[in-house]
């Protein structure tokens, strides 16, 4: 099994930029980053702190986000905000020097929320036109734009795989992109009700990305009550190849204990 640690969520007892040489520590070769700056285009050095904190670690970077706001203020993204567009396109090209540097190929753009006096219609039609933006940046690098539904954000609007699914249906109608895929977070999914057996059975062929949590508590996995196991062997049989992202909360001392008992288990 692949796994990849999600770094801005995992191991947050640590400075930001050690996390990576502590995943490689505890038995993992590759890592994931929600944006990891305060802007959109970091200076030069912030970059180089960044992709030098990754190498000398040892391990490889499989996935990042784009800017997507203040996350602990409650911002789920940049894609579909009228007023933050330019934000957003000034970050493509940023995101994907990282990525071609790294040789990093998948890249999460989170939707963005609802915004009071935008009508849904206008906001996501500029959401399209900078998926589309995105892709085609990225495909440059030989990469894909990952779309993800999400939980606990009343104001996001792509909350099941199909809500994310139709909108990267309409970037292929209205662009050349081809290289944008469902990111299928299991925890996402379940919290929100969607029936994920059944997305996997539809579409696992086609995830860009797979994430896991438990849930309740978007714990590690077996901290809770959802078959991930289950889930991610039938996504394996399905077809998808990727890695699986650990995109969980839990204190760093216990953070991989499940992986270990996974391993040594017959």
């Amino acid at each position: 099994m692949t796994y990849t640690v999600n770094c801005s969520i995992l191991l947050t007892e640590l400075p930001l930029l050690e996390r990576p040489a502590a995943a490689k520590a505890a038995g993992f070769d590759a890592v994931e980053f929600w944006w990891p700056f305060e802007t959109s285009v970091p200076t030069d050095v912030e970059v180089a702190r960044f992709e030098n904190a990754i190498t000398d670690a040892g391990v490889q970077l499989t996935g990042l986000n784009f800017n997507a706001g203040d996350m602990p203020g409650g911002d789920r993204g940049l894609v579909s905000w009228p007023a933050r567009s330019t934000e957003f396109q000034d970050n493509i090209d940023v995101v994907a020097g990282i990525g071609g540097r790294l040789g990093c190929k998948a890249f999460n753009a989170l939707y963005g929320n609802r915004i009071d006096g935008e009508t849904a219609e206008q906001q996501d039609a500029i959401g399209a036109e900078n998926l589309a933006t995105a892709a085609a940046a990225i495909a440059r690098i030989g990469g894909t734009v990952l779309l993800e539904p999400v939980s606990g954000a009343p104001k996001y609007p792509l909350r099941k795989a199909q809500d994310a699914l139709d909108v990267i249906v309409r970037v292929k109608q209205e662009s050349d992109a081809e290289n944008i895929k469902l990111l299928a977070d299991f925890y996402h999914l379940a919290v929100n009700g969607d029936d994920v057996a059944a997305v996997i059975e539809k579409h696992a062929k086609d995830f860009g990305h797979i994430q896991i949590a438990d849930n309740p508590g978007r714990g590690a996995p077996g901290t809770g009550q959802l078959p991930l196991g289950r889930w991610i062997a039938r996504s394996r049989a399905l077809g998808y190849e990727g890695s699986i992202g650990l995109e969980y909360k839990e204190p760093s001392e216990t953070a991989f204990s499940w992986a270990t008992r996974q391993r040594v288990s017959p």
